[in-house]
């Protein structure tokens, strides 16, 4: 037996939806991988953007790299970041 993918999820409609992924073809699934990564990314950045709606679109850009990053990545890619992290 699979330990279950949600727990809010009917484990029928989880079999169901596991099928229906192996049942998708090699493009398929990487089309499926990058909508879902385009759409995360989305809620991210507005997510930033509702949190700091006064930000420059730079500070907006270095939060979102923050949380993706996290914060010792972040400041190591862009040194400005720094300065976030603490606030």
């Amino acid at each position: 037996m699979r330990t279950p993918l949600s727990q809010d999820t009917d484990p029928e409609v989880e079999r169901l939806q596991v099928e229906a992924w192996q049942c998708l073809s090699p493009r398929e699934k990487a089309a499926l991988i990058t909508a879902l990564t385009r759409a995360v990314r989305a809620m991210a950045w507005a997510g930033v953007q509702h949190r700091h709606p006064d930000a420059t679109a730079r500070e907006q850009f270095l939060r979102l790299a923050i949380e993706t990053l996290g914060p010792e990545l972040a400041s190591a890619a862009y040194p400005d970041a720094a300065a976030l992290v603490s606030s």
